[in-house]
């Protein structure tokens, strides 16, 4: 998972696009659009109610900027990634952020992000990180961590597996995956590790800032097999016209959170409590809906649970 861990093919053009260049108009992580051109995701997260109670908890100096400043890679669809111009970021994580920003009576700014800079930028640059953070041990001796998902690791390959992939056995293959997941270390770091033990050439991993790029790579076969939280491999799937494969089952699924600076506890009590009012009101599961993610509903929002 995404240390982190939609809906029709695309356009023949498009994959094409996509099969050679990852800076084209359309990411391989575009959502399938209508007629019209507009998302097929219809949930509007802006339609949420203000809460004056939850509202009223919203510290000082958070409330007089009016803004939730919110840190994301937007490389991840179909979590939190751009819309075809390039600028506007969309997805279930942005949603989930709109949702509660409107909740708390502010208003949502989601700013792109590299993955590993968005945890140090807590609390200076950034008020929250919502952004497919997986909750682990190491993460939670950094930050505050609210549990909002729930995702496992998925490997793909290319469709048909041409390279004979197993996930029980990839030393020697080439694997990509996405700049600070969990999928890099401690996963493919474990795997490499006992590759080393048991005599066998090591696991070659390609490890790239952008999730978009890694799926490019595994299209155009320069890379053996992919490893990524399961809704972006689901998501990949779809997006790429059935490209690619899914490989095993998936394994290790844990929570995924939106991220607090450590010293912000009452920022990050009032996340947890919005989160909480979103999952029983139904919001939230109207947001994971539209973006045929329910599968990783979570019922209770936690504060910091342990891994």
């Amino acid at each position: 998972m995404r240390s982190r861990l939609l809906v029709s093919a695309l356009a023949l053009t498009v994959l094409g696009t996509v099969a050679g260049c990852a800076n084209s108009d359309t990411p391989a992580g575009a959502p399938a659009t209508d007629a019209s051109g507009s998302s097929v995701a219809s949930f509007d997260p802006t339609t949420v109610a203000k809460d004056d109670a939850l509202a009223g908890q919203v510290p000082a100096a958070l409330k007089s900027k009016g803004t939730l400043t919110v840190g994301s890679d937007t490389s991840y669809a179909p979590a939190e990634f751009l819309k075809a111009d390039g600028q506007t970021a969309q997805g279930y994580d942005v949603d989930l952020a709109k949702a509660i920003a409107a909740t708390l009576g502010l208003k949502a700014s989601v700013q792109t992000a590299k993955f590993p800079s968005i945890l140090p930028g807590l609390g200076s640059k950034y008020d929250v990180g919502i952004s497919s953070f997986t909750i682990n041990a190491e993460r939670l001796k950094a930050v505050n961590m609210v549990s909002y998902f729930q995702a496992g690791t998925q490997w793909a390959v290319k469709k048909g597996n041409p390279n004979n992939v197993s996930v029980d056995d990839v030393c020697g293959k080439t694997v990509g995956v996405q700049t600070g997941t969990v999928q890099e270390t401690p996963d493919l770091t474990d795997r490499n590790a006992k590759c080393k033990a048991a005599g066998k050439p090591a696991i070659t991993v390609v490890s790239l800032e952008n999730q978009t790029d890694v799926t490019t790579r595994l299209v155009n076969g320069s890379i053996d097999a992919m490893a990524a939280d399961s809704p972006i491999i689901s998501y990949a799937i779809t997006q790429t016209n059935g490209q690619i494969d899914k490989l095993g089952s998936v394994y290790d699924a844990a929570p995924q959170a939106i991220t607090v600076a450590k010293k912000d506890t009452a920022l990050a009590s009032l996340m947890q409590k919005t989160v909480q009012k979103l999952i029983d009101d139904g919001s939230y599961g109207k947001i994971l809906a539209s973006w045929n993610n329910s599968d990783g509903a979570v019922k209770t929002s936690e504060l910091n649970p342990q891994p």
